[in-house]
């Protein structure tokens, strides 16, 4: 509907490829209802990875001994994180969706965008003890994993080699997103495009497109260990 806000975070390096062409057809078909769209491409932003004391700005809290997680919430708290991290974190806030848009890379995300939600998702800005999981601070937002993958479906069923595709989802959709308070939806999987036609790539493109023509209708998962799992 006008005036919801999605945010696509996207990771590849060819605007031609699937993954290109996927992040294509979504700003399409959701700026067409009127959302407004926001992407992060982290390889043309040359987004930096690497959680590094970089991304404190000034004093540290403790200069002793450096820990991540403490100096870039006492960060957080004062305004002090690197503007990269600052920015990407200004449009998590505004997003009513995030869109994650990748190929599978060793049955996880490119490390471009695991360095995003390791720099970006800091304590006090998206969780902080007890307030994770259904009370995480980025709860009322929703999110989506859509991704390529090299394997075909069989090979990511339960009895295939791969095991349930679902598996893999539980450290990004649970372990990152749920833990955040984020709303899971249906992940959107193209398997194996590399290996299918040039129509069966276009019916993919089409399948997306149709999908995010009522997307706000959706559900979310169940966000139980049982929809992994079960």
């Amino acid at each position: 509907p006008p005036g919801r806000k999605v945010l696509i975070v996207y990771a590849h390096q060819e605007p031609k490829s699937l993954n290109g062409s996927l992040k294509r057809v979504a700003v399409e078909e959701l700026s067409k209802q009127g959302c407004s769209v926001t992407v992060s491409d982290l390889y043309a932003m040359q987004f930096e990875p690497r959680a590094t004391r970089n991304d404190i700005v000034g004093c540290l809290h403790n200069s002793e001994e450096f820990n991540y997680a403490v100096e870039t919430w006492e960060a957080y708290k004062r305004g002090g994180l690197s503007s990269d991290v600052s920015e990407e974190q200004r449009k998590v806030q505004e997003a009513d969706l995030l869109i994650f848009q990748f190929p599978l890379y060793w049955f996880s995300m490119p490390a471009i965008m695991k360095g995003w939600m390791d720099r970006v998702l800091v304590q006090g800005f998206a969780h902080e003890f007890p307030n994770c999981y259904d009370s995480g601070l980025l709860k009322n937002k929703l999110s989506l994993f859509s991704f390529t993958t090299g394997g075909s479906e069989e090979m990511y069923a339960k009895g295939g080699i791969s095991g349930d595709i679902r598996y893999l989802l539980w450290p990004m959709q649970h372990g990152i997103m749920h833990f955040c308070g984020v709303k899971v939806l249906a992940p959107h999987i193209c398997f194996a495009p590399e290996y299918v036609s040039e129509e069966k790539r276009k019916e993919m493109l089409n399948a997306w497109a149709q999908r995010l023509k009522t997307i706000w209708n959706e559900e979310p998962i169940n966000c139980s260990p049982e929809w992994y799992f079960k």
